[in-house]
């Protein structure tokens, strides 16, 4: 809901409400709350909990991302509020913060004045230690009347000698039950939410002796608390109970964060207002810093993701990187906050490549790499052992962000979803926007469930193993350039042009463009070797997301690669003759059954009990003779086209274009990067050696097609016109 539409309804509602009985209040109250349920209630499950006094209940998020749990003390001036309305804001808590919530709704006045409420706050608190939850794993959470009630339960747990929780969030907490601040006459008039005369009934209710610290906690002497985020809004008559209690606090040596919303009123949070989103935010990051770490997730790496490692060799392995440009610089500072938060999301994606006795595995890092500025080439190699810091690399320059992923954690899927989620988290923090979670932007706050941590390829083994050499195909060379830097050409054309040039051939764009390269190659293999008889096939692979085979959502590799080509030694060939031949071997390869029986045969190979028996350095020789001989040898290179990209529209105004880069090959200088977004297509094409000899045949022949492309690179010698 918008700030304006819920200040319209209050203020509709504050006479009524304020000239209700008790029993409409209770009624309205706990009608609030079932409303505000509703939007969590797929979310989470609800499992009630009995005591002798009161009721309780159990709030579980469906994707629980925290250890701790948050105990809840619903407001209501101590007189509204049973467990019916505590579902509400309790719900909430638990799905957008994906943390376990116990809510209490502890026994309210005049039928039962205090110390009611606090000892059933007490019990409450009892039980999570009983239930195994250490008490730095238990944060308090509190609205209004609750919030207070959450520093008079920790003055309690002093008096008795008991362990404090790791934390305290108070919102709009009702500390000073004398009202003596100067708010309550100050914004009478603009809060269109709460009166003096109500809680002055609520008072009267709740307790006679209204001075006493366990009652109003603002009169605390003596007692240091464990830290606190209060949040309050600045036009509500209650802003002076926040405030100085906030002071009183950091007077006694506690840690404390006081967030004043300008122009919002009393518990204004539980509304999820649209343009306060960054307030969860702010909640799940005390929360995260209160708590003390889980224990990191780890994981085997996925059947695709074991070569990487192992075929590593000095002077490369295995990247590939994504990146987009804003409407405007990037903000290092922003950048960071939202991958602090974000890296979270992704635990097997931020995480770092440890080796084990028999396999390698991936283990999520405690914090997130520091973002860099960006002073070099893309997917600069740095040393191997970076990777067991963190595979992933987050870099900025100008109004690019770029991340450059190590192939073992995730494939182009999955970095795309990072990408996008980082961007989203970065955006919201930049513009004070709300963008939704859709079009591959995920929820930074929720915990990932298993179908994304999965491994895709052991869910899907079938019966049939096929055949995985092909032969060797041509290679290109060149003179490596002396200091390994790696050139970058990126062609720019209208997806529309073609895309509807590749409909006249009857081709996918990605069809198209691979028969271009392999009439590219062609020639080049033909002035480097003259007699035809010698040449070699042609070949160049095309990687296949597996998801649209097969489903699932993965964010772990999910790729296998199918090799179209053309044998030169056959006799000359048209452009209409390769499009052809690359159209029907995609639609012969590119089947669920064949890429099954294809990755087949690599996880039977690791299920063998022999081979899983074999010490990683063993396998690491094994893996990599492998991967020389049937992996890159069976192509030139490799095109990879991500497809057209789409944003929430939200992002869409200040997303200006990606770009996606795969690094070269280990015995080969040259690799393909596709994707498009809008009407824009980037065709990246990266280089270790000297010679600009592929870019130029590939690009010319692009231009004689028809085609307008517009080059742009990072080479230290132009291209010829």
């Amino acid at each position: 809901m918008t700030e304006k539409f819920v200040r319209n309804q209050l203020g509709i509602l504050k006479q009524v409400v304020t000239e209700s009985s008790l029993e409409s209040a209770r009624r309205y109250q706990n009608l609030i709350g079932e409303l505000m349920a509703l939007s969590s209630r797929s979310d989470v499950s609800f499992s009630r909990r009995e005591f002798p006094n009161f009721d309780g209940e159990w709030i579980t998020p469906q994707r629980e991302s925290c250890g701790g749990v948050i105990l809840y003390l619903h407001g209501g001036g101590y007189t509204c509020g049973e467990l019916e309305y505590t579902r509400g804001f309790g719900s909430k808590l638990s799905a957008r913060l994906g943390i376990k919530v116990f809510c209490c709704a502890y026994r309210l006045a005049p039928e039962n004045p205090f110390p009611a409420a606090l000892e059933d706050a007490l019990e409450s608190y009892r039980f999570l230690l009983q239930s195994g939850f250490t008490s730095d794993r238990i944060v308090l959470v509190g609205e209004s009347a609750g919030g207070g009630l959450c520093y008079s339960l920790m003055i309690r747990l002093r008096e008795l000698g008991m362990d404090m929780p790791a934390g305290v969030i108070a919102i709009s907490p009702w500390t000073d039950l004398t009202m003596s601040g100067e708010s309550y006459q100050k914004n009478a008039e603009v809060d269109p939410s709460m009166t003096v005369k109500r809680l002055e009934m609520f008072a009267e209710c709740y307790c006679e002796q209204r001075k006493s610290p366990l009652v109003s906690p603002i009169f605390f002497e003596g007692v240091s608390f464990p830290p606190s985020l209060i949040l309050v809004g600045g036009d509500e008559i209650m802003l002076d109970d926040s405030v100085n209690m906030h002071k009183r606090l950091l007077r006694g040596g506690s840690r404390s964060k006081l967030v004043v919303a300008p122009g919002l009123w009393h518990a204004y949070v539980l509304y999820d207002l649209k343009e306060r989103r960054q307030d969860y935010t702010e909640i799940a990051k005390f929360i995260s810093g209160v708590m003390p770490p889980s224990s990191p997730l780890w994981a085997r790496l996925d059947n695709a993701a074991k070569i990487f490692p192992a075929s590593r060799r000095r002077g490369w392995y295995n990247m590939f990187r994504l990146s987009l440009e804003l409407d405007q610089p990037v903000d290092p500072v922003l950048l960071q906050e939202a991958l602090d938060v974000t890296a979270k999301r992704f635990p097997m994606i931020a995480a770092r490549l440890k080796t084990g006795v028999f396999w390698y595995y991936l283990e999520e890092v405690k914090s997130p790499p520091a973002v860099q500025p960006e002073y070099c080439h893309p997917l600069k190699l740095d040393s191997f052992d970076s990777m067991r810091k963190c595979a992933v690399r987050v870099l900025y320059y100008k109004k690019r962000i770029a991340v450059e992923f190590f192939h073992a954690v995730t494939d182009g899927t999955g970095g795309l979803i990072f990408l996008k989620t980082l961007a989203a988290e970065y955006l919201e923090r930049r513009e004070g926007v709300s963008i939704p979670c859709e079009k591959g932007v995920l929820d930074r706050l929720a915990y990932p469930d298993p179908g994304e941590l999965e491994d895709s390829f052991l869910k899907n083994i079938g019966e049939v193993s096929a055949k995985r050499s092909q032969g060797r195909s041509f290679r290109l060379d060149g003179i490596p350039e002396d200091d390994g830097f790696l050139h970058i050409t990126v062609g720019k054309l209208s997806l529309e042009e073609l895309h509807s040039m590749a409909k006249g051939y009857g081709v996918t764009i990605t069809g198209l463009l691979a028969a271009v390269m392999l009439m590219s190659i062609l020639e080049l293999q033909a002035k480097k070797v003259p007699a035809r008889k010698n040449r070699r096939p042609v070949r160049i692979q095309i990687p296949v997301n597996l998801r649209k085979l097969f489903g699932g959502h993965t964010l772990r590799n999910f790729v296998m690669v199918v090799n179209v080509g053309i044998d030169p030694r056959m006799g000359e060939y048209s452009f209409d003759e390769v499009v052809n031949t690359v159209k029907h071997q995609l639609a012969l390869f590119v089947t669920k059954k064949h890429m099954q029986s294809v990755f087949t045969t690599n996880v039977r190979s690791e299920s063998s009990l022999a081979i899983r028996m074999v010490p990683l350095f063993i396998k690491n020789m094994i893996m990599k003779a492998v991967f020389d001989s049937v992996g890159e040898a069976q192509a030139c290179l490799s095109l990879s086209n991500l497809g057209a990209l789409e944003l929430p529209k939200e992002m869409d105004e200040h997303v200006t274009g990606f770009d996606f880069i795969i690094g070269p090959q280990a015995a080969a200088p040259y690799n393909c990067g596709v994707c498009s977004y809008k009407d824009e297509l980037r065709i990246n094409i990266i280089r270790r050696s000297t010679e600009p000899e592929l870019e130029r045949e590939f690009f010319t022949r692009l231009v004689r097609l028809g085609l307008r492309v517009r080059i742009e690179s990072n080479q230290r010698s132009e291209l010829a016109d």
